[in-house]
């Protein structure tokens, strides 16, 4: 009967307790919105403002990841032995299920993917240049070995590739190491002529296209070679004459001439404010694209390039005066 009675009793909703949960709530809501009152909205206008020293118009739009296909399957790791880490999506699987790539087989037994040397070289290069204004300009990409080992420093990155299955790899590699807001990639090959170039490549490969059909299948002779049309433009008509540029790295299967060429007026900034150049120079593959080591060398002289060191095929050419 005690129980029954206590439930008949009427509630009491204005006790001292519930008093001072609504004016403790009340206060809450007060300042909240008062807040809210004194936060506006930036207007287009004033976002433009704000962003105007992240956008530097181009001729040429950056490559739109986010509406590109979605390449398949995917097999990402991080890459052993760098002092700034990133993932890699890996391009070459191997011949699946007898033979797969050996970086596969390393995740497989939880081991990172080996180091590639361009990595190493990009980072410890820039290493010497942190603190300085200037972005790296990474032409013939491929899948972004370069490009991420730069970004993953906090480097600003436009990196140049005109095969498609590339820059799948390379929006792969913006996704998983978060860089979407230091690289920007365009679909294209870059030479001395603004317009479009027969390009030449490799069925089931992803790391020997070239403007030449011998430089292309020179490393791989049984792979089918096909022909595809890709836009070409100048590294001059897309880098403002006042955007600083720390590094450049080129590898494109023997068109290097071409590229340096359509580089002139950035390879002849004055010293200190001229690029630290690296480019590929193996004579074999130059020879297919009717140039010459000798020939560069003498290009790179004319525009104040004269210290030039060989390091395996890569040649790295800095300014002395």
């Amino acid at each position: 009967m005690a129980n029954a009675w206590k439930r008949n009793q009427p509630t009491k909703f204005f006790t001292p307790k519930t008093i001072l949960l609504f004016l403790s709530t009340s206060f809450v809501l007060l300042v909240f919105f008062y807040l809210a009152t004194q936060i506006q909205t930036p207007s287009p206008k004033t976002l433009k403002s704000l962003n105007q020293d992240l956008i530097v118009e181009r001729k040429i739009k950056p490559f739109d990841c986010y509406n590109s296909p979605q390449a398949h399957p995917v097999i990402a790791n991080i890459v052993e032995g760098l002092k700034y880490p990133f993932l890699y999506s890996l391009s070459d699987f191997g011949n699946l299920p007898d033979k797969p790539h050996k970086n596969i087989v390393r995740t497989l037994k939880g081991k990172p993917f080996r180091k590639a040397d361009i990595s190493g070289t990009v980072q410890e290069l820039l290493e010497g240049m942190k603190g300085k204004e200037g972005i790296f300009l990474d032409v013939g990409a491929n899948v972004g070995m370069a490009t991420f080992a730069a970004a993953a420093m906090g480097f600003k990155v436009l990196a140049f590739e005109p095969v498609f299955e590339n820059l799948q790899k390379i929006c792969e590699g913006i996704y998983f190491n978060r860089v979407g807001h230091l690289v920007e990639v365009f679909e294209a090959a870059t030479s001395d002529q603004l317009g479009n170039i027969t390009f030449h490549k490799l069925v089931g490969r992803l790391d020997n296209s070239a403007v030449s059909a011998t430089g292309a299948k020179m490393a791989f002779k049984s792979n089918e070679e096909i022909e595809l049309q890709v836009r070409s433009i100048p590294l001059d008509d897309v880098i403002q004459e006042t955007e600083p540029v720390l590094l450049l790295k080129i590898d494109v299967q023997g068109w290097e001439y071409h590229v340096l060429k359509g580089a002139s007026k950035l390879l002849s900034r004055k010293k200190g404010e001229a690029p630290y150049l690296i480019y590929e120079e193996d004579e074999r593959l130059l020879q297919a694209s009717d140039s010459s080591a000798k020939e560069i060398r003498k290009f790179l002289h004319s525009v104040g390039y004269h210290n030039c060191t060989q390091h395996g095929t890569d040649a790295h050419c800095t300014k002395t005066d």
